[in-house]
């Protein structure tokens, strides 16, 4: 189990959970719920630290197999795909950020 903390509440997230998970009959039709409200409902651009450095958060990658979550970022003009977990966030966080918070709190239990 993860020892990430949240910034948002932890009913809050459970909400969101079931928001995005409401007709979903496995964990693969969640992930994929829980991705589709990511990519609808987090505004991109935005900053964030990748190893100490500030890039820009531009998009979200889908996974090409299993789970997890990617972004990609752009950073003197290269562009990478990194984990979402690789992210130190830095204020302002982004539109929606909780969202991504849901995920992370939903991935704990896989």
């Amino acid at each position: 189990m993860s020892s990430r903390s949240f910034r948002t509440d932890p009913e809050r997230l459970e909400e969101l959970i079931e928001e995005a998970t409401v007709d979903c009959y496995d964990e693969e039709e969640q992930h994929s719920g829980l991705l589709t409200v990511i990519g609808d409902e987090v505004v991109f651009p935005f900053d964030a630290k990748v190893i100490g450095e500030i890039v820009q958060i531009t998009g979200m990658v889908w996974p090409d197999h299993g789970f997890g979550l990617q972004f990609t970022c752009e950073k003197n003009g290269a562009t990478y795909t990194i984990d979402a977990d690789s992210i130190e966030w830095v204020e302002p966080l982004p539109e929606g950020f909780e969202w991504i918070e849901a995920y992370f709190a939903w991935a704990r239990y896989l």
